[in-house]
């Protein structure tokens, strides 16, 4: 415990100095001031007003970033280290496997998390103080949704940088994964299968193991319960989970799935890279 403690410390602290860490928080508190500058907690769209509308708005943005920078800052973490020739002498020290890499795991999923989470704090709290009623339900499902979304693509990048040898492999690996990902959310295969007959229930289950189907599902299903924009597969998914069946299963799928992708990369790293 003490190697992870310390090996995640390592790299918050490197995190931290970091310009790419500075523009992800940039980002993200941009997107909370720029959604409170143009009025969205003011509006009111769809029966959702103040904080609501703005939550649902900021998560359906975090999906399209979150996931990008995570992957990009991520799968050089180990690749980079093995390159430069630091992760050898990281190894060298008194220090576990085990411990080196949950740790560096642990810190930078503090480190990509926070900036999200602390940005929809400071939404909330803005909104306390201008009288806005505070929708603390919705703020925890967010806060849920968005911490299996970090964890999900932490592990696959972690994943991506244990088996690739080199950072420009590990950022070509990563983005490959990302392209079948929006391939799968734009429905491009899915039209296809459904061209071929393919049953529509099969669709559906394919789809919603996307992580990012799941979690873009979940987060339409914040403002519209009833899925009518999703038209008849809505049906499936809702007699097949239910409301809350389904919020629970877009939560825990992906960070189900982040854990074993991380897991599955601490065995490459520790078979690969023992001396």
């Amino acid at each position: 415990m003490k190697d992870v403690v310390n090996a995640a410390r390592l790299d918050i602290a490197e995190s931290l100095r970091a310009r790419w860490f500075v523009i992800y928080s940039l980002v993200f508190g941009g997107l909370v001031a720029v959604l409170f500058s143009f009025g969205l907690a003011d509006s009111r769209v769809l029966g959702f007003t103040g904080l609501s509308r703005l939550l649902v708005t900021y998560i359906q943005l975090s999906m399209a970033i979150l996931p990008v920078f995570v992957l990009i800052t991520t799968v050089r973490s180990l690749a980079g280290d093995r390159e430069a020739g630091v992760l050898e002498y990281m190894l060298s020290l008194p220090v576990s496997l085990g411990g080196w890499y949950w740790g560096r795991f642990i810190g930078r999923f503090a480190v990509v998390f926070l900036p999200v989470f602390l940005a929809m704090v400071g939404a909330a709290a803005y909104g306390a103080v201008k009288g806005a009623a505070i929708p603390w339900v919705q703020f925890a499902v967010n806060t849920a949704l968005l911490l299996s979304l970090a964890l999900c693509f932490l592990g696959i990048g972690f994943l991506v940088s244990s088996v690739a040898r080199s950072s420009d492999i590990a950022q070509g690996g990563a983005f490959m994964i990302w392209l079948g990902l929006l391939l799968f959310l734009d429905l491009v295969f899915l039209g296809l299968m459904i061209r071929g007959q393919t049953p529509a229930a099969t669709v559906v289950a394919i789809a919603l193991l996307n992580p990012l189907q799941a979690f873009r599902t979940a987060a339409m299903m914040l403002f519209d319960p009833e899925l009518v924009m999703l038209g008849p597969s809505a049906y499936v998914i809702l007699d097949t989970f239910g409301y809350a069946g389904y919020l629970l299963w877009a939560i825990a799928y992906p960070a189900a799935l982040g854990l074993l992708c991380g897991a599955a990369g601490y065995l490459v790293f520790r078979s690969r890279d023992l001396p």
